[in-house]
């Protein structure tokens, strides 16, 4: 993203720079939410703007649209009713999934120190309360994916903070499977558990090739404590808890049974059968074509 000098200064200067490097951009008033319908569009009478779910047509001309009124267009941004609300903004924001990106909001310090044991580094921007981790793609939104864990690309927005450090990585699975909900069963007769993936040419019994042995031990630790932790949706958690377990370490090599009884242990002492992790197992190697 482009760099500003001042976010916190005129905001209608910041979005047209914004705008002008490909970043959908929109106003925000106090309090970090969008400026509300206008009367002609109170309750979607005008049926919604072409890329929200309701489709239809919007002649609207202000930002009254929350994340759907992001635009890069410079004469709507520049616009009389647009330079109104920018003159009562209390920041700028932007469509994550418009600019071909997703944002990883990290809510607290637990949520950040969850992200720098487990996702690929890229860049970040500080919060006010933690951090946001921008990835190159799109994906589905979603909030509460893990505690104080959201998710803002398609169908919502972030509010633009800064351009960031270091260098942006592409979207990664491990990022995907957090909103992921589990499939039917694909094997409805309980499988033995066994690891088929080779270990790389050169490779440590247990070692990872991208990482170390110990970033794959902090992994299957931290997936312990989110099974054990969960507070309801055990069965979802332990689905999702794999997913991103296979995701990270699943072709590399490197899981071993006894790390594989380890998270199933964790999700029967929450009440799930063996057969149920065996299924979940099977269902999250399917998904990720393992």
């Amino acid at each position: 993203m482009t760099q500003l000098t001042d976010i916190r200064g005129e905001h209608l200067p910041a979005a047209l720079s914004l705008a002008a490097s490909g970043v959908p951009v929109l106003p925000l008033r106090a309090g970090k939410v969008p400026f509300g319908n206008c009367r002609r569009c109170a309750d979607n009478a005008c049926g919604g703007r072409p890329n929200m779910k309701t489709a239809g047509p919007c002649a609207c001309p202000g930002p009254c649209h929350a994340w759907a009124a992001a635009t890069t267009d410079p004469d709507i941004i520049r616009s009389g009713v647009w330079r109104r609300a920018w003159m009562r903004a209390s920041a700028v924001a932007y469509h994550p999934g418009g600019a071909w990106l997703t944002v990883v909001d990290l809510d607290n310090a637990d949520a950040v120190a969850w992200a720098r044991d487990t996702l690929p580094a890229t860049r970040t921007v500080p919060t006010t309360r933690g951090e946001h981790w921008l990835y190159m793609g799109p994906m589905q939104s979603a909030n509460g994916v893990r505690p104080g864990v959201d998710i803002k690309s398609t169908m919502a927005y972030a509010r633009y903070l800064g351009p960031g450090t270091g260098r942006m990585a592409k979207l990664p699975d491990v990022v995907r499977a957090l909103t992921v909900k589990e499939r039917p069963t694909v094997q409805p007769t309980p499988q033995a558990v066994t690891v088929t993936a080779p270990a790389p040419a050169g490779a440590g019994a247990g070692e990872c090739r991208h990482r170390t042995p110990a970033y794959l031990e902090r992994g299957i630790a931290m997936a312990e404590r989110r099974i054990t932790g969960a507070c309801g949706g055990v069965h979802a958690t332990v689905y999702r808890t794999f997913l991103a377990v296979l995701s990270a370490h699943g072709r590399c090599g490197c899981l071993t049974d006894a790390h594989i009884s380890r998270l199933f242990t964790a999700a029967q002492g929450k009440g799930e059968s063996a057969r149920h992790c065996t299924d979940a197992w099977t269902n999250a190697r399917t998904r990720l074509g393992l």
